[in-house]
């Protein structure tokens, strides 16, 4: 089993208070890749005390130790993920703005050929999108 953020953050020294706790805990159990306003909004039902602002600051110190990583999928807000030694693209519908992950090399290729035949090649990130 892969360790937590929580556990990444006591690995790596960062302290958590109680409020990093639930960020860290809402962003481990996250299946997508929240931009901060979403993160906010998860993390509120929690804790109505967490500013937004908590939450601006917490993702960046999780950013700058090595536990979350920024995404600027183009046209969007900056999303999130927790930052994981394996390689994935991302395959992004315009429409629904949904993400999908993409991790076995095979499936990275075919998503850069699609890419560039229908999509116009990759935007940032390896991330590829479709209209």
């Amino acid at each position: 089993m892969s360790e937590t953020i929580e556990q990444k953050c006591l690995a790596k020294g960062v302290k958590l208070t109680d409020q990093r706790k639930i960020i860290a805990q809402v962003m481990s159990e996250s299946t997508d890749h929240p931009d901060v306003d979403e993160l906010y909004n998860r993390v509120s039902k929690i804790d109505n005390k967490i500013s937004i602002a908590t939450v601006y600051r917490t993702v960046k110190l999780f950013e700058e130790s090595g536990i979350l990583t920024k995404h600027e999928f183009k046209g969007g807000k900056a999303r999130y993920e927790e930052l994981n030694e394996g390689h994935h693209d991302h395959l992004i519908d315009v429409k629904s703005g949904e993400i999908i992950e993409f991790v076995k090399k095979a499936a990275s290729e075919a998503i850069k050929k699609i890419g560039k035949l229908y999509a116009n090649g990759s935007t940032a990130n390896n991330s590829n999108r479709f209209r």
